[in-house]
């Protein structure tokens, strides 16, 4: 299986994801703030059109990222979604009108440099259809144990970075496990058709996952500075699901000297994205 259809499709995912990002996360900063989990805040979003624009980008995005993983390897194409950081701030930018710094695009320039060379170092290979249900029966209750106990520490904390941290982290994995579970629903699709697909049980697993991440970034969002719960959403969303795409999907990186330069992509994407959730900090 090629390259060039999933990263061109992941592409078309993150800068939807970014979109959306930056719609909602203007339309969280409109609602009261809440100290627990509300499922109520939601039916606030609903009514800020900012909320639906941003949920319309979210669809796309699915859809993009289900062609992207349809076509390649799960530690190639969830990687690629570091790229909605500088995108957001991009797309932010434009929305106020407000130029970026050199800093920023310093930045920006250092996320793709290192993505770039953390992929090419990797070339994650596989592409892996069929997950015996018995790893799936590992993977599961494991991510469902770490999301919960991020969440629940997050929630009890005071709004601020451990919290949007925690909830961020949170997220992540949520993000991380409906990309491993939509890889396997869309390859039934693929195989099976549409009844089949309406029909398997990783279909329902990656929506309700989905719905769970989607309910914590908003709450993500609402728990404290950009600087906090964006690393750990962007970063855990990546290194989560290389995780994944090894032990479920049986991809495989290269290892030996090429991890000197993976180490290298590696610190350069830390650094710009940090310095990017920075400058987000105070975006509108």
């Amino acid at each position: 299986m090629g390259v060039v259809l999933p990263v061109l499709f992941a592409l078309f995912a993150a800068f939807s994801n970014a979109l959306a990002t930056v719609l909602q996360r203007r339309a969280a900063l409109t609602v009261p703030q809440s100290d627990g989990f509300r499922f109520g805040l939601v039916l606030d979003l609903l009514r800020r059109p900012l909320w639906i624009g941003g949920i319309l980008a979210v669809i796309a995005a699915g859809a993009g990222q289900a062609a992207a993983l349809a076509t390649g390897a799960l530690a190639l194409v969830q990687p690629l979604f570091v790229l909605e950081l500088p995108l957001a701030l991009l797309i932010a930018s434009l929305m106020t009108r407000q130029r970026l710094p050199g800093a920023l695009w310093l930045a920006v320039a250092g996320v793709v440099a290192g993505l770039g060379i953390a992929l090419v170092a990797a070339s994650p290979v596989g592409n892996r259809t069929d997950v015996p249900f018995e790893r799936w029966v590992v993977a599961l209750p494991a991510c469902a144990l770490v999301v919960a106990a991020l969440a629940v520490v997050g929630l009890r904390l005071s709004p601020g970075r451990a919290r949007a941290g925690c909830l961020g982290a949170a997220t992540a994995v949520c993000y991380a496990l409906t990309a491993a579970l939509m890889k396997s629903s869309v390859h039934v699709l693929d195989d099976s058709g549409f009844l089949a697909f309406v029909t398997t049980w990783e279909t329902y697993a990656f929506g309700a996952s989905g719905i769970c991440a989607l309910l914590l970034l908003e709450h993500a969002m609402q728990g404290g500075p950009l600087v906090a719960s964006q690393p750990a959403l962007t970063l855990g969303d990546a290194s989560i699901s290389i995780a994944l795409g090894v032990i479920l999907y049986e991809e495989h990186l290269r290892s030996g000297w090429w991890l000197l330069p993976q180490l290298l992509g590696i610190a350069l994407i830390c650094g710009g994205v940090l310095a990017l959730a920075r400058a987000g900090e105070g975006a509108p």
